[in-house]
């Protein structure tokens, strides 16, 4: 890989990480959802990006998948999603912003130091990929546990996935049939999820998963 394939590659892979940061930082749905089909945009650019440079034309069909699943279909079912149950606006937190920001900036030191050690003798490209991999991985995780709406975790989760495509595409790609079965996994995870929340609303009349918890609590 030349210096500016390199350079390229580095920064879209950084912006990930940079968009990850910004999905913790929001607190409206409608701003999380925008900025988390952000995050798929520049990930499609990153993997077709790489199916440029690993001349690998699979990937495009990677990046494809990534723009039109989650920067289009599912963030505007989601945003449908929200219309149509009521769900408050804001989004529920267990910590509050500041302290997960700073807990996000410390796992994204934390990955790029353990994976620049591990890998000491791996390509350089690929050290750095991973790295950010695991940050967008670990950012992801973390907006899982901050956060206590339904809705929320969902991007959460998919985000967490974001980090797991970026890191095997950096890795020289991967086959097809993985690709195809990483896509259905995640529109499968999607439908059985929008039928929980579905479920969450009409018995709790909310979707913070807080409510969920006071009730096994009485059930005890």
């Amino acid at each position: 890989m030349d210096r500016f394939a390199f350079d390229v590659a580095h920064f879209l892979a950084g912006s990930l990480v940079l968009v990850s940061l910004m999905l913790l930082y929001q607190d409206r749905l409608s701003a999380l959802l925008n900025v988390f089909a952000f995050q798929a945009i520049v990930l499609a650019l990153s993997v077709a990006w790489q199916a440029h440079v690993q001349h690998a034309p699979h990937l495009y069909l990677t990046a494809a998948i990534a723009l039109s699943v989650k920067a289009i279909i599912i963030p505007v079912a989601l945003h449908r999603m929200i219309r149509r149950l009521g769900i408050h606006r804001e989004v529920e937190t267990a910590v509050n912003i500041g302290p997960t920001m700073l807990g996000g900036l410390a796992l994204v030191a934390l990955s790029m130091v353990v994976i620049l050690r591990v890998t000491a003798e791996a390509d350089m490209y690929a050290r750095e990929d991973l790295a950010f991999a695991l940050s967008v991985v670990l950012l992801g995780l973390l907006m899982m546990v901050t956060r206590r709406n339904a809705v929320s975790q969902v991007v959460g989760f998919m985000s967490l996935e974001n980090g797991l495509i970026l890191a095997a595409t950096g890795a020289k790609g991967m086959p097809f049939v993985v690709e195809i079965s990483v896509a259905f996994s995640v529109l499968v995870a999607f439908i059985v999820i929008g039928v929980f929340l579905f479920r969450i609303r009409e018995r709790f009349d909310s979707v913070d998963l807080q409510a969920l918890d006071d009730f096994r609590g009485e059930r005890r």
